[in-house]
């Protein structure tokens, strides 16, 4: 399959929150400015990506050939969890100000579905090596990019004039929605 084919669909056809309406959480919860987002956009690449590049051969190479697809699951969430400690390792030490902005969110990584699920596709989809990394970059480029762009959203939504029974957490739920569907434009790019 064309890498780039399977970037894009990754990236934007199929994004994984604004399509998938996986990972709302931290879509909600970490997109409240920029800082925040690409800090969580970037840790969630480097978890995603490295998860992939580790349970990829793990299925292929030892989970398949000896019968223990039923485990799946188990070793994909405890290869998660691990990567996201050394992710949470680093932060404490290089940067203090986004370990502690980041809160819970940093933990709830380890059960962020979209990062499961990117384990789980490039596995259901045949992927071989390469396209699982192509993939999974799409996917975390996609997440990171829902990230900032619901993050423009707020800042506009501060300074605008929006109804009483609107503001907080419905009016993010409505721009999300509408994002969504701005992102429906983009299933007939790739044929």
């Amino acid at each position: 399959m064309n890498l780039f084919k399977v970037f894009i669909t990754a990236f934007l056809i199929d994004n994984v929150v604004l399509m998938r309406f996986l990972a709302l959480c931290p879509f909600i919860g970490m997109s409240s400015d920029e800082d925040k987002s690409i800090g969580m956009g970037l840790a969630v690449t480097f978890v995603t990506v490295l998860a992939t590049c580790v349970t990829w051969p793990l299925y292929r190479f030892i989970l398949e050939p000896l019968g223990l697809v039923f485990l799946q699951i188990l070793v994909f969430i405890l290869v998660i969890a691990s990567l996201v400690q050394l992710v949470e390792f680093y932060l404490k030490k290089a940067a203090p100000a986004l370990y502690s902005s980041m809160g819970i969110y940093l933990a709830l990584i380890t059960t962020n579905c979209a990062i499961l699920a990117v384990t789980f596709d490039v596995i259901s989809k045949g992927y071989s090596f390469i396209e699982s990394i192509v993939y999974a970059v799409g996917v975390a480029m996609g997440f990171l990019l829902s990230l900032l762009l619901l993050a423009g959203i707020r800042k506009r939504i501060r300074t605008s004039p929006i109804p009483l029974f609107l503001k907080g957490t419905p009016i993010l739920f409505v721009a999300a929605a509408l994002l969504s569907i701005a992102f429906t434009g983009f299933s007939g790019l790739v044929k």
